[in-house]
């Protein structure tokens, strides 16, 4: 959830865009010698040269390109956290999920109040991600 706030701040800069889009990619390469299939195999090296493409296309070609890349990515794990948390905590609440869990410590939040904040806590990171990546483009 916090992942998503921060790829959105930095794709407000340039070489912050590279920095993230570096550390994406050594991610990705690390996270390889843990995929179970070789599904995971190609969509996660295909990742890899589609975001290492980005950054030379940045450098070399075109500048823009690479933040917007850092965007989309920013934006498509918020958007995805946000469906994880509708879906899992929200709309069915499952015994043994984190709601529950939560619920079991403060007995006060039902499970579903819980998901809520939850969510809340999510789109106030992705706000506060993107005020600040406005902030710093509009000092750039």
């Amino acid at each position: 959830r916090i992942v998503s706030g921060v790829f959105v701040v930095l794709s407000g800069d340039r070489v912050a865009a590279t920095v993230a889009a570096g550390v994406f990619c050594a991610g990705m390469v690390v996270s390889l010698f843990f995929a179970p299939n070789r599904v995971m195999v190609g969509l996660t090296l295909g990742f890899v040269v589609l975001t290492v493409g980005f950054i030379l296309m940045d450098w070399l070609v075109v500048t823009p390109f690479l933040q917007f890349l850092t965007l989309f990515y920013g934006v498509f794990i918020g958007s995805f956290s946000m469906y994880d948390i509708y879906d899992d905590l929200i709309t069915r609440t499952v015994e043994g999920s984190d709601a529950h869990a939560c619920h079991q410590l403060f007995p006060c939040c039902m499970p579903r109040c819980v998901g809520v904040q939850f969510a809340l806590v999510a789109l106030a990171f992705q706000a506060g991600g993107l005020y600040l990546a406005l902030v710093w483009m509009t000092s750039t």
